[in-house]
């Protein structure tokens, strides 16, 4: 594992958002969701393809609140443009399993 110093880590901008809008992504090579997400004013609605069918239907994301990486650049995937990259970990299958706040705060607080 590469270490890394806190000044590397504070540049990485990792918000709370909340799902807003989920459709399903037919085109994607793997099963993937679009996501339509709101960060709060500061940094507003992005969006977000996510490979989590497995284990999240679109009703159980509605309204999620999730960690994402807002400052990478936008990834153009297939035909659609992917704003921010939403977090999670592999479980024992390989399934992703969403980084969450286990209670509400504002859309678009940093993690620190």
């Amino acid at each position: 594992m590469k270490e890394i110093s806190w000044t590397e880590f504070e540049e990485v901008e990792l918000r709370t958002g909340t799902i807003i809008e989920v459709h399903d992504f037919p085109e994607a090579h793997k099963p993937a969701y679009k996501l339509t997400i709101d960060f709060g004013d500061e940094i507003g609605i992005k969006k977000s393809s996510a490979q989590i069918t497995d284990l999240y239907s679109k009703e159980d994301l509605k309204e999620k609140q999730v960690v994402a990486v807002v400052n990478f650049p936008p990834k153009q995937i297939g035909p659609f443009m992917s704003e921010c990259l939403v977090t999670g970990f592999p479980d024992a299958d390989g399934n992703v399993v969403l980084a969450i706040p286990d209670r509400k705060v504002e859309n678009g607080k940093k993690l620190f």
